[in-house]
């Protein structure tokens, strides 16, 4: 993904050795290509606060920009990898906390600005939620790390602690529930 600055397309490269060095276009950048994606992640599996939970994953990325090291799609899967592991460490937390409010009643954010495109959207992530809701967590985690998070096989299994072949027989039967699911609703594939 090409990242701009006054117009101009920057590799990522470049973005990343400004936002070490602490330029705030850059930092602005890298937040802005994975924000969405880290929040939408954390909503669908039903993180208490994840606009909060996602500035807590930058705020992780920012301490430990200087350690990372790696291409685009490395930079990404560290992001998630971080990313989940906050959502480990909010449901550890939670089971020791009795929660006051139910996840289900949490409404999403909506921007009074276009209601349309906001209805469509708390529509669609319900509707994610819903079938994720039918998945056993190990298969949830894993397709949403790759669908959303775009993560490899390679890149998931070390993050769950499972074997490459784990994970691959995971992502194959989520698929096939979420499918199963679907050709029941009769929704055309």
């Amino acid at each position: 993904m090409p990242y701009c600055r006054d117009g101009e397309d920057e590799p990522f490269e470049t973005v990343l050795a400004a936002a070490r060095a602490g330029e705030a276009w850059a930092l602005e950048r890298l937040y802005a290509s994975l924000a969405p994606a880290v929040a939408g992640f954390l909503r669908v599996q039903r993180a208490a606060e994840p606009d909060d939970l996602t500035s807590e994953v930058f705020v992780g990325v920012l301490r430990n920009l200087g350690s990372f090291g790696g291409d685009e799609a490395h930079f990404r899967s560290w992001v998630f990898t971080i990313a989940y592991r906050r959502l480990s460490d909010e449901r550890r937390a939670a089971g020791r906390r009795p929660l006051v409010q139910s996840l289900d009643d949490t409404p999403d954010p909506v921007d009074p600005g276009d209601v349309q495109a906001d209805v469509e959207r708390l529509l669609a992530t319900d509707r994610v939620r819903e079938l994720c809701g039918t998945l056993p967590p190990a298969q949830r985690d894993v397709l949403l790390l790759r669908l959303v998070g775009r993560l490899t096989i390679d890149e998931i299994a070390p993050l769950l602690g499972r074997s490459r072949g784990a994970v691959k027989a995971l992502q194959r039967r989520g698929l096939a529930r979420v499918t199963r699911r679907l050709e029941r609703e009769g929704v055309p594939l």
